[in-house]
């Protein structure tokens, strides 16, 4: 949450705004100043607002806003620099939710790891009728991870590279997956 920051100075004072004559009265100085005081960070943060709404530069507290707005959950013990990329890419990820290039990505953003996913479906075209049906009857995923650790089931935190957290990446591919299709997750 924004909060008044001591000593900020107010980028438009509002004594600046009077007329000469009201200069030098001393409380209307001192009720001005106050109001600056409590001014001061909503003028700077209308101000800065571009960079305020942009992922790269925004507050911590703006980011996690952000994110919600454009309906990305990052984890919070996720560092600042991969919420950022989250928040950065989503509209682009949500383009291709459901896809198999949306959920590689989605899992690289999340592991730093290129992942392997075999799926059970397939397209074809034929000239013939009653040409066999490519894929498998049950719509499946099968994603492999290679990645140090995380393989117990509580998983792990991330607390270094090539870490991943089980429990955390199969919400995500509950997430990124269609309803309907189901999954196996192989951390190797």
């Amino acid at each position: 949450m924004r909060s008044g920051i001591p000593g900020l100075p107010t980028p438009h004072p509002l004594i600046d705004q009077l007329p000469a004559v009201y200069l030098e009265q001393d409380f209307l100085q001192r009720f001005l100043a106050a109001l600056d005081d409590v001014l001061a960070p909503v003028l700077l943060s209308i101000d800065n607002l571009p960079a305020h709404l942009d992922p790269r530069s925004a507050p911590d507290d703006f980011l996690d806003w952000l994110a919600r707005w454009v309906a990305v959950d990052p984890h919070e013990d996720s560092p600042p620099e991969l919420r950022r990329e989250a928040v950065r890419g989503a509209v682009a990820r949500h383009a291709r939710r459901g896809t198999v290039g949306g959920l590689a990505e989605a899992l690289r953003l999340e592991t730093g790891t290129e992942p392997e996913i075999v799926e059970s479906g397939g397209t074809a075209w034929s000239t013939r009728p009653h040409t066999a049906l490519p894929g498998q009857d049950r719509p499946w995923v099968t994603i492999r991870i290679r990645a140090a650790g995380g393989g117990g089931a509580g998983g792990d935190s991330g607390a270094g590279p090539g870490r991943v957290d089980r429990v955390r990446l199969e919400e995500l591919i509950g997430a990124e997956v269609p309803a309907h299709v189901g999954f196996t997750l192989e951390l190797l």
